[in-house]
């Protein structure tokens, strides 16, 4: 398993970082501070710099720090041969977006993904819960597509033809059933294939995710996942066509991947209904890790994995379970937040390895050098 460390980072204008130059811990990374201080935003520059975009606002020019006319994020990483790489993404407003990989510019971004494997645990995750089915599929995309370019390929097209077949049945005017078909056929060729892949992750993800959960919660509950399509008992081409008078009349595609949903269970209910506020949080934890576990297995190089404040709404076994597994020698480079310090000492106390604190005030982030401070 290939190791990549994110050895320093560089910010400029960065939601509420005005500059930030940090060097890091190949181990654990820990920052402390209120709430609203930047702790987040330090993580999503990170995360920014794996997937070409932040974890929270897909509107790039919205991150650019209020009445500056750019950002630029900047991160030096190192593999384990001591090979240096150098990512840098730079956005000025009203201009598109440079993504660079050792100064050498990247035609398409989708290129760049899966390079720097990275995941994220988040208070936001729990729209993976509580949101619509948009988001539970945003979770099956963002693994697979981290591993498998192919995936990642047959989603954009897929994506491309399904705006058009939304245009074509939008339009006031007669359409020539020969071009519904073209985008048809291409919507069934790319959603059969990202069917199969979805499906043959979940049948891997189910047993690692549920190892997890037992883990964090003791074996208090019983957790499942299953997955629903309409590729599953019918060609979707087939489907499409059945549904294309219907679709007319809503002006949208009834049918397809895009259509899919992944059940989240508490037992045999679903958790939304059922969950507790802790049980919830155990989940979402268990599903990230195991997506952590996941890309370890089908990837080459070992993912970043972010923790951002996610102690909140969990009892001290939980807690205390989560603090074990993360200082276990699983995990390669870890960046944690949390507003209570005594969660990160108890931390440091566990892993005893490399490790670095940063206090984050007002989007000023400075390294403490001992963990009294």
């Amino acid at each position: 398993m290939y190791t990549m460390i994110l050895k320093r980072i560089s910010i400029l204008n960065y939601k509420n970082l005005e500059q930030v130059e940090l060097d890091f811990s190949s181990k654990l990374n820990c920052f402390f501070g209120h709430n609203g201080m930047g702790k987040t935003n330090l993580l999503d520059a990170v995360y920014f710099l794996s997937f070409c975009k932040s974890s929270g606002n897909p509107i790039d020019s919205q991150n650019i720090r209020h009445e500056q006319d750019f950002f630029v994020i900047q991160g030096f990483y190192e593999a384990e041969d001591g090979t240096p790489e150098e990512i840098y993404c730079g956005m000025k407003r009203r201009s598109k977006k440079q993504f660079k990989r050792n100064k050498k510019e990247y035609s398409r971004f989708s290129d760049h993904i899966g390079f720097l494997p990275l995941v994220m645990v988040s208070p936001a995750d729990s729209e993976l819960i509580a949101g619509g089915s948009d988001e539970r599929r945003r979770f099956m995309d963002v693994v697979i597509s981290q591993y498998d370019k192919e995936y990642l390929e047959s989603l954009i097209r897929y994506n491309k033809a399904l705006a058009q077949r939304n245009t074509l049945l939008k339009s006031d005017l007669p359409v020539d059933e020969e071009l519904f078909l073209v985008w048809e056929e291409m919507m069934s060729q790319a959603g059969e294939v990202v069917f199969r892949k979805r499906e043959a992750f979940i049948q891997e993800f189910i047993p690692i995710f549920q190892s997890f959960y037992s883990y964090i919660s003791q074996d208090k509950e019983q957790v499942g996942l299953t997955y629903e399509s309409h590729a599953r008992d019918t060609s979707l081409l087939d489907a499409l066509k059945q549904s294309r008078d219907r679709d007319r009349i809503i002006g949208f595609s009834l049918k397809g991947i895009h259509k899919d949903e992944l059940n989240m269970l508490l037992g045999e209910f679903p958790i939304k209904k059922e969950g507790s506020q802790g049980q919830n949080k155990t989940y979402l934890v268990a599903l990230k890790l195991a997506q952590f576990d996941f890309l370890k297995r089908t990837g080459y190089t070992n993912p970043i994995l972010l923790l951002d404040d996610i102690f909140d709404r969990l009892d001290a076994s939980r807690v205390e379970q989560i603090v074990k597994l993360v200082a276990g020698d699983r995990f390669g480079q870890i960046f944690i937040t949390d507003t209570n310090r005594e969660h990160l000492d108890r931390i440091l106390q566990k892993i005893g390895s490399d490790h670095k604190i940063f206090r984050v005030e007002e989007g000023v982030v400075n390294e403490m050098k001992g963990v009294d401070e």
